[in-house]
């Protein structure tokens, strides 16, 4: 083969090649919020079974007296469960970005008689939690839906107490685990890195005793 022929080649390799490196590259777009009519399924019967409330919140390892946040509350199932860990005494700030969930999570928790709740309506780049004063953020299956992780990744360091830590719980976009949600609702744990430690977090613990999901306990790295 002559060396025209051979350059030839690999121009072409080069434009067969180019569209799968882009691919590659590209950023992961955040897939589209839940809206309030699916409340229904953050309550659904079996969702004990395949979430494992009490499991996740016994690795947490809350204590009486702490202050946390379940960011993406929706309608309180898990917000009812941190509020009974953490006691009376302890406060937790339920975060949603829909009116209409914050009303369903007051319900929820009123029914319960909790009084150690505070219904926050955050923000799309903004939770609004206090600045350092919180020792657990909770994030189950709602990080894959921030229409903006990276503003959302800042304000969440930013609230952390000394010490504080987030679990994050997301379904396996890799294996056959979580097949009945849709990829876009799904992360690898290198989808997952990628973004959280150029955000200043780093992983402290990776537990899989979940059936379908990934569960990242996250730190609050060290300032540059």
């Amino acid at each position: 083969m002559t060396l025209r022929r051979l350059a030839r080649a690999a121009a072409v390799a080069l434009l067969v090649l180019a569209p799968s490196v882009a691919g590659a590259q590209k950023e992961r777009r955040p897939a589209p919020v839940m809206g309030w009519g699916g409340a229904g399924w953050l309550e659904r019967e079996d969702r004990d079974q395949e979430q494992r409330p009490d499991e996740v919140i016994r690795a947490m390892g809350l204590r009486d007296g702490q202050v946390v946040a379940d960011l993406g509350a929706g309608t309180g199932y898990f917000t009812r469960r941190l509020a009974k860990a953490v006691g009376p005494s302890g406060r937790v700030f339920a975060v949603d970005i829909q009116p209409e969930m914050i009303a369903y999570l007051k319900q929820s928790v009123a029914k319960a008689g909790l009084t150690n709740v505070v219904p926050v309506l955050g923000e799309g780049d903004n939770p609004r939690l206090p600045l350092g004063a919180v020792e657990w953020i909770l994030l189950v299956d709602v990080y894959h839906e921030l229409q903006q992780p990276k503003a959302m990744l800042a304000r969440m360091r930013e609230a952390l107490a000394p010490g504080g830590k987030v679990a994050l719980i997301e379904y396996r976009l890799e294996g056959s685990t979580a097949l009945h949600i849709r990829p876009e609702h799904r992360m690898s744990p290198k989808q997952v890195l990628a973004e959280w430690e150029p955000a200043g977090f780093r992983l402290a613990e990776r537990l899989e005793f979940l059936p379908a999901q990934h569960f990242f306990v996250f730190e609050r790295a060290p300032d540059r």
